[in-house]
């Protein structure tokens, strides 16, 4: 095979798993959000390499910001008044 045919093969090859991950985190946020995390977790193990750890602790996902302080149901504190 020609290297520049070979070249071009990986290029589309590249380009196809880019615009796949584009819409799987568009279209399907939380399964990517369980795929990272699952990867993560496999990636942290004590037993892998301290490459691999900060790898997965790259690739983990960020916490979810929609808990209270407390990390509870945020129902915290008194609720304000209804105004009418």
């Amino acid at each position: 095979m020609d290297k520049g045919l070979l070249l071009q093969y990986l290029l589309i090859a590249l380009a196809v798993l880019v615009s796949a991950w584009v819409v799987l985190k568009k279209q399907f946020p939380g399964f990517v959000r369980r795929v990272r995390g699952a990867l993560a977790l496999w990636l942290v193990k004590p037993q892998r390499s301290p490459r691999m750890q900060a790898w997965g602790r790259k690739l983990a996902p960020p916490p979810s910001g929609d808990a209270g302080a407390c990390g509870g149901c945020s129902s915290c504190g008194p609720t304000p008044p209804k105004q009418h």
